[in-house]
C-alpha cells in the first residue's frame, strides 16, 4: 500500500478506537457505576452534568481550535486521549471512592464526547491538505468497533468484573494516543518544523471567524435553525436507546434482544457510511440530512404500533437512513456550507446539539415511562420528533446556507 492510500487506513484505526472507548465509557457507563454504589439517580445527575458540560464546551472549544495559534485538532485530540487515560488509572486506584469516581467520571465522559467534532474536523483538515480520506468508511468501520466492542465487553464484563472497562480504556487510549501522534500532515504541506505534530496555525486561513453566536447565526442561518430539528431528533433516538431494555420487555424480549437490537443498528451504518461518497454524488448533503430527519421519525412512530420484536427490529432497521446518513451528511455539510475558520465551530455545534437532545430525553422520558408507561412515552418522543422534521424542512428550504 502506498503512503498516499494509507492515509483512511490511519483513520480508520483511530475511529474504531474511538468507538471502541465510546463503548466502554458512555454506553456502559451505568452498568459501571451501579457496580460501584451509585444508585439510578445518582447515575442520571452524573450523565446529565457531563453532558450539560459537554454541550457547553464544545464550541468553546471549537473556537480556540478555529484561531491561528498552536492548539490544533489533532493536539486537542492528543490532550483528550492522554487525559482519559489518565482517568482511568485514577479510577483504578480509587476503588470504591465515589466522590473521587463522580468527579472523574464525569470528566473523561465529557471529554471523550467532547473530541468526537474534532474528529470529524480532522478529517476535512487533512482531505484540504491533500490526504485521501474516506470519511464514510472510517465513521462506519468505527461503528462496527462499537457493535463488535458491546458483544466482547457484554461477556467479558459477566466474567471478570466491570473494572475490566478501565483496563480497556487504558489500552485503547494509549493505542489512540500514538496514532494520533504519529498522524503528521505530509512535509510538503506542514507549516512549520516544531514538537508535536509540525502543524501549528502560523499564518491564518482565509476568510472570516465567526466566534460570536449570533454573529454566526446570521452566517449560517438554515444550520442554526436546523440545530433545533437535530435537538429534536436526538430527544427520539435517545429515548429509544437509553430505555431499549423497557421497550423489549413490553414486546416479549430481554437482555439476549437487547443485545441483537444493539448489534443490528450498529453494523447496518457500515454500508451506508462506507458508500457515503458514492450518495453524495446522487444527492446533496442538506437534502440527506432532511432524509435522516424523517427516517428519525419514522423509527420511532414503528414503536408505538409494535406488538412483538419484528416490529423492534424493523424500527432498529432505519438505522440505515437515520442515523448512519445523518451523522456524515451533517459532516460534510458543514464543511461544504461554513468558512474555513468556522469548521470546528460547525462540527461542535451539531454534536451539542446531539448532546443537548440526549440531556433534554434523560429528565423527560424516565418521568413519563415511570407515571404512565412504555406507550405514552413513545407517543411524545414522536411528537417531538415531528417537529424537529418541520423545523428541519423550513431551515433547509426556506432559509440561506451561507449569508456573506
Amino acid at each position: 500500500m502506498s503512503v498516499k492510500g494509507t492515509w483512511t487506513l490511519r483513520y480508520i484505526l483511530l475511529n474504531v478506537a474511538y468507538f471502541a472507548a465510546f463503548c466502554t465509557i458512555h454506553a456502559c457507563a451505568a452498568v459501571y457505576l451501579l457496580a460501584h454504589g451509585f444508585t439510578n439517580t445518582e447515575v442520571g445527575v452524573l450523565l446529565a452534568i457531563a453532558n450539560i458540560t459537554s454541550a457547553v464546551s464544545q464550541p468553546y472549544v471549537a473556537g480556540i481550535i478555529d484561531k491561528p495559534g498552536w492548539l490544533t485538532n489533532r493536539r486537542f485530540i492528543l490532550i483528550s486521549v492522554l487525559t482519559i487515560l489518565a482517568g482511568s488509572l485514577i479510577l483504578m486506584a480509587a476503588h470504591d471512592i465515589k466522590a473521587i469516581i463522580f468527579v472523574v467520571y464525569v470528566v473523561i465522559y465529557m471529554i471523550q464526547f467532547a473530541y468526537q467534532p474534532v474528529m470529524t474536523a480532522l478529517c476535512f483538515e487533512y482531505q484540504k491538505a491533500g490526504c485521501s480520506i474516506n470519511y464514510g468508511l472510517a465513521r462506519g468501520l468505527g461503528s462496527a468497533g462499537f457493535a463488535i466492542t458491546s458483544m466482547f465487553v457484554g461477556r467479558a464484563v459477566e466474567s471478570f468484573g466491570v473494572n475490566l472497562l478501565l483496563s480497556i480504556n487504558v489500552a485503547v487510549m494509549a493505542i489512540s494516543a500514538v496514532l494520533i501522534y504519529t498522524f503528521k500532515k505530509p512535509a510538503a504541506v506542514r507549516h512549520t518544523d516544531t514538537d508535536l505534530s509540525d502543524d501549528s496555525k502560523t499564518s491564518a486561513p482565509e476568510g472570516k471567524a465567526h466566534n460570536n453566536i449570533v454573529d454566526f447565526a446570521r452566517t449560517y442561518p438554515a444550520f442554526m435553525v436546523f440545530l433545533a430539528g437535530t435537538v429534536c431528533f436526538y430527544f427520539a433516538h435517545n429515548m429509544i436507546n437509553d430505555f431499549m431494555i423497557q421497550i423489549i420487555r413490553n414486546l416479549g424480549g430481554g437482555e439476549a434482544e437487547l443485545g441483537y437490537a444493539n448489534f443490528l443498528q450498529a453494523i447496518l451504518e457500515l454500508p451506508v457510511m462506507a458508500l457515503f461518497g458514492y450518495i453524495l454524488k446522487k444527492v446533496s448533503s442538506d437534502k440527506l440530512l432532511l432524509v435522516s430527519g424523517v427516517a428519525f421519525f419514522v423509527k420511532i412512530l414503528i414503536l408505538i404500533f409494535a406488538v412483538d420484536m419484528i416490529g423492534m427490529y424493523v424500527s432498529q432497521s432505519f438505522q440505515l437512513f437515520a442515523y448512519a446518513v445523518f451523522i456524515p451528511a451533517a459532516a460534510y455539510y458543514v464543511s461544504n456550507t461554513m468558512e474555513e475558520l468556522d469548521q470546528v465551530k460547525g462540527q461542535a455545534y451539531v454534536t451539542s446539539a446531539i448532546t443537548v437532545g440526549g440531556v433534554f430525553s434523560n429528565l423527560l422520558s424516565g418521568v413519563i415511562l415511570d407515571n404512565f408507561g412504555i406507550k405514552p412515552m413513545l407517543i411524545m418522543g414522536t411528537a417531538v420528533c415531528a417537529a424537529g422534521v418541520i423545523i428541519a424542512f423550513t431551515a433547509m428550504l426556506k432559509l440561506p446556507h451561507h449569508r456573506s
